[in-house]
C-alpha cells in the first residue's frame, strides 16, 4: 500500500465539473492498492498517517500532527501509484490491486480516518477525477508499507 500525503492548505475533488471533496488546512492523500494488502497493513498505514507531525507549532518546527490543528482530510484512490516503468516507456499496472479488492480497501481506509478525524472528503473510486490542491510548504511524505 502506498500514500502520497501531501500537506495543504486546500484541496478540491471533481468529477464532471461537480466538486465532491473540498477542504482547508489537511492532508491530501492519493492511495494506491496492491493485491497483497490486507486490512492490517492499512490499519497500519492509517496509524502512521494520523500521527503524522508535519504541521509547525509556535516555533516553526513541523512538531504537530493533523489532531492537533484540527486538520482535514481529502482521500483519493490513485492505482497509478504502482505503474512499473522499467520496461518500455508505457507504464504497467499489473501491480495495482484488482478493482472490487482495491475499492473494498478505499472504503475500510475512508471509514478508519473517519473514526479519528471530524472532515474526511473523498473522491470516487475508478473515476476520472480533477484534482487541485495548494501544497503548503511544499510539504509532501510517501508512506509505502513495505518500508514501514
Amino acid at each position: 500500500m502506498k500514500f502520497v500525503v501531501q500537506r495543504v492548505s486546500e484541496s478540491e475533488v471533481k468529477v464532471d465539473g461537480r466538486t465532491l471533496g473540498k477542504i482547508g488546512k489537511g492532508f491530501m492523500v492519493l492511495i494506491g492498492v496492491s493485491d497483497s494488502d490486507t486490512k492490517e497493513i492499512a490499519d497500519k498505514m492509517v496509524k502512521k498517517l494520523l500521527g503524522l507531525r508535519i504541521f509547525e507549532d509556535e516555533q516553526g518546527k513541523t512538531n504537530l500532527s493533523l489532531d492537533a490543528v484540527n486538520g482535514e482530510l481529502l482521500l483519493i484512490s490513485q492505482f497509478t501509484l504502482y505503474a512499473n516503468c522499467k520496461k518500455g516507456n508505457r507504464p504497467s499496472f499489473i501491480e495495482a490491486g484488482a478493482p472490487d479488492m482495491a475499492s473494498d480497501m478505499y472504503e475500510y481506509i475512508i471509514e478508519r480516518c473517519k473514526e479519528q478525524v471530524k472532515v474526511v472528503e473523498r473522491g470516487q473510486f475508478g473515476t476520472d477525477m480533477k484534482v487541485s490542491l495548494v501544497n503548503d510548504g511544499p510539504f509532501t511524505i510517501i508512506l509505502d508499507s513495505e518500508a514501514l
